[in-house]
């Protein structure tokens, strides 16, 4: 196993900065994410990685050695792409000896990892057949066989799962999770899927511009982010203008047009003065409704549209003139909610104040 490190990185494609001074470490066996929209570089970053591209600026590690200007070919990693690359022409099992065979093996030890490989990816039954013969999800778990069977120094996935049906993704996200522990691999995997991150990543990076706006655990950048950014694409959140009132490490108060809010700082390191302009992010599973005010935080208002969803009610609450979607997780749906007034109370460790 060995760690990834990243210092000042910068790539420009022209007048365009694709990646601006990016500092990062992944760790040693560590299956780690890069998040965030069309255009943020994440994909540039994989490539760097990769050695297809060269950085302007910056120097990139794998564990003690600097790879930055080394061929892709000699970094002995393995790439995983989002078409998989199969080579049509191939038997299953010629595809995945492919970079053995650039790499002159002989064949008896060729025969023994391709075997394995293809074992360990539960495809050892179809080692002779040609990519045109499989599923979508069985070429994907070929494509991930033949990027091990090189025991590469680390994993880089380009969005690997998208371009399968949504049952098949379910299914190979824990796979890959499965084997990328199993094969102890430190992996860089780049997807736009935020549950395809928050449930296999064991921390994430998120971009934006060329830059990292967080990195954490799926759980910390879920529940604490630090950017209004960060929020608004991981997941769904209300958002709720208001000025601060006071702010210290453990909390925070903040004033808005329907209330004042306790709540914590997204950016501890960073907060903001009081009376600066700041939003709140609730999460919408985070609220609760009830006839009367419960605890901190509680909004009157009114239930407009509902939408009972079997194992969740969705609920679009209006408290002067504020709109906040409401998720209600072992529904009792309340039937017809326009009739009576409700209040909306969030825990103060669910309301997380961002700078603006």
């Amino acid at each position: 196993m060995i760690s990834i490190r990243i210092q000042n990185l910068s790539k420009r494609f022209g007048a365009v900065a694709a990646l601006r001074n990016l500092d990062l470490r992944v760790e040693p066996g560590e299956l780690f994410f890069l998040l965030g929209p069309s255009g943020c570089g994440k994909t540039t970053l994989l490539r760097c990685l990769a050695g297809f591209y060269i950085p302007d600026e910056g120097r990139i590690f794998f564990g003690d050695e600097d790879v930055t200007q080394l061929a892709p070919h000699k970094r002995n990693t393995g790439m995983m792409f989002q078409s998989y690359a199969l080579w049509p022409h191939m038997t299953v099992a010629e595809n995945v000896a492919f970079g053995l065979e650039e790499r002159r093996l002989p064949r008896p030890e060729i025969r023994a990892k391709v075997g394995e490989a293809l074992e360990s990816v539960h495809m050892g039954a179809y080692a002779e057949r040609r990519p045109n013969q499989l599923s979508g999800g069985q070429q994907q778990r070929v494509a991930l066989a033949r990027a091990l069977v090189i025991r590469p120094r680390c994993l880089l996935l380009d969005e690997p799962l998208s371009n399968l049906d949504a049952r098949l993704r379910l299914e190979m996200r824990m796979e890959i999770r499965r084997v990328c522990k199993e094969f102890k691999l430190t992996t860089v995997y780049v997807t736009h899927d935020q549950k395809e991150a928050l449930s296999v990543s064991d921390r994430m990076a998120i971009l934006e511009g060329g830059r990292i706006l967080q990195v954490g655990t799926p759980r910390d950048v879920y529940r604490r982010p630090a950017h209004k950014s960060v929020a608004d694409f991981i997941g769904e959140t209300n958002f709720i203008a208001g000025t601060l009132v006071s702010a210290s490490p453990g909390g925070a108060r903040v004033s808005t047009t329907i209330g004042e809010f306790e709540g914590v700082l997204g950016d501890p390191g960073s907060p903001p003065a009081a009376g600066a302009a700041v939003t709140l992010s609730v999460r919408p599973e985070c609220w609760s409704i009830s006839t009367a005010p419960e605890g901190a935080n509680a909004v009157r208002g009114r239930i407009g549209a509902s939408v009972y969803l079997g194992e969740n009610a969705q609920y679009d609450f209006v408290s002067g003139g504020v709109g906040l979607k409401i998720l209600e997780l072992n529904p009792r749906f309340i039937d017809r909610p326009e009739a009576q007034e409700f209040f909306a109370s969030a825990r103060p460790e669910d309301v997380v104040v961002l700078r603006d």
